[in-house]
């Protein structure tokens, strides 16, 4: 019997002993599934962001590759999985611990530890001054890098910090750019707004009028027992294809040690500048490489000054004439926009039809006699926008719907946000990148004529110069 316990005992003891090797082993084998899994799927956002950057389509040859490589990493998770499965219950990895560089800069000091939630939109920063101050010591110290940073993105899908090195910005952090860059002074809020999930997007257009007779769908009162006229849609293929708008933010050492003054800072300032872009490109545009503006589209209406009109001047009969070409059923979701120096212009407007000392002003200033946000002309609101040219010029006033504007942007994206560390280094600065990929140009190709008469209209009217 005694003898039976201490065979038994050695068989437990063997046992013991030769498990720990085989758990040491299986846990070697699933890290070196995930790392391969994981280049395959690095592997292919690389060829999906070098299409993106060159604003192509993804070429056939690297779908194919895309795909194969989604294929395999499917494979390599069932392996993963069921190599899992094996381990023991509440067995974890034993993996040894990476031995201590030497050679690491600053004595090879460790990375500092840090425990950020899982999926924190944050990163595990309380502010995104904290996020940058955080990238500001690893590119003084590469061998003491914020934990936070090392489990973060970077921007070439590694952890390391070469020369071209560095970090994506945190979601939330991007995010809230974004509902900047968003704000009602943005124009962009105010235009008809499509999404692609690629480079470009082809849409129908339809520029037939309702009461058009020839061409496009057509009606027809038909007697009794009569056959019915044949039509077809009338629809022309338009192609549109994003343009890259960039912010490139050096930032100052002295700014980077008051986080709350950089976050401040950040937040303001490529929101500010995203949006004058946006703003201008709508109004004034070329259309190549950034969007069409209203100032350049075939379809917008130029209002001829009255005779004898003086240089710089706005005159009531300008805006009765600007209000007719507009296509009324535009009118209840139309906007002025102005540039301010026309605003003296508009203070003094009034209208007296009886040629009697009874005058009724015509321009209602915000929050008076309108009692809006905005100051209003014609019952629509007038927005100052720095975009409009000065008072004189062709487009210092604007009427328009906004809603007519086709304006593109990527589909599932926000603002690319990343940060380098080296770009200004002997200048002891440090750079934030903002990317928003977006273009637009207006739905109207021409302008409309009417049923009944020859003057055209439009969905946008501005005033020829007046010098």
């Amino acid at each position: 019997m005694t003898k039976h316990l201490v065979l038994a005992g050695s068989g437990l003891l063997s046992s013991a002993a030769f498990f720990g090797p085989i758990t040491m082993d299986a846990a070697s084998a699933i890290t070196a599934l995930e790392e391969r899994r994981q280049e395959l799927i690095d592997a292919s956002q690389a060829l999906v962001d070098a299409a993106d950057e060159a604003e192509t389509d993804i070429s056939a040859e690297d779908l194919a590759t895309i795909e194969a490589n989604a294929a395999e990493a499917e494979k390599l998770e069932k392996q993963i999985n069921a190599r899992k499965a094996l381990l023991p219950q509440g067995q974890g990895r034993r993996t040894t611990p990476e031995p201590t560089n030497r050679n690491e800069p600053n004595g090879g000091q460790r990375k500092i530890p840090a425990n950020p939630r899982n999926n924190d939109p944050r990163g595990g920063f309380r502010s995104f001054g904290e996020f940058a101050i955080c990238v500001n010591q690893a590119a003084r110290n590469p061998g003491q890098v914020d934990q936070r940073l090392a489990n973060a993105a970077t921007t070439y899908g590694n952890e390391g910090t070469g020369a071209d090195g560095g970090w994506a910005v945190p979601q939330e952090f991007r995010r809230g750019i974004w509902q900047k860059v968003m704000s009602d002074e943005n124009l962009l809020t105010r235009c008809d707004r499509l999404e692609t999930g690629a480079n470009n997007m082809t849409v129908p257009k339809d520029e037939t009028t309702p009461w058009q007779t020839t061409g496009g769908i057509q009606v027809y009162w038909e007697g009794e027992g009569s056959a019915a006229t044949a039509s077809k849609p009338s629809l022309e293929m338009s192609t549109i294809r994003l343009n890259k708008l960039m912010a490139l933010v050096p930032v100052s050492e002295e700014l980077l040690e008051d986080a709350p003054g950089l976050e401040s800072w950040l937040r303001s300032k490529a929101p500010m500048k995203m949006t004058s872009k946006i703003n201008t490109a709508i109004i004034d545009g070329s259309g190549a490489g950034q969007p069409l503006g209203i100032l350049r589209s075939t379809s917008v209406i130029s209002v001829a000054k009255e005779t004898s009109q003086p240089a710089d001047t706005i005159y009531f009969a300008n805006i009765n004439k600007m209000w007719s070409r507009l296509y009324a059923p535009l009118r209840r979701n139309a906007v002025w926009l102005i540039n301010q120096d026309i605003e003296p212009q508009l203070d003094g407007m009034a209208f007296d039809p009886a040629a009697t000392a009874g005058k009724v002003p015509v321009y209602l200033p915000a929050n008076g006699l309108s009692a809006s946000p905005y100051a209003s002309l014609k019952g629509r609101p007038v927005i100052p926008v720095e975009a409009c040219k000065t008072l004189g010029d062709k487009g210092d006033i604007i009427l328009t719907d906004l809603s007519q504007y086709m304006a593109l942007t990527k589909a599932g994206q926000d603002i690319k946000t990343d940060v380098s560390m080296h770009l200004y280094f002997d200048q002891a600065l440090q750079a934030f990148r903002f990317i928003f990929r977006v273009n637009g140009q207006p739905w109207w190709g021409s302008a409309i004529s009417p049923e009944n008469g020859t003057t055209t209209r439009s969905w946008a009217v501005t005033l020829d110069e007046r010098a």
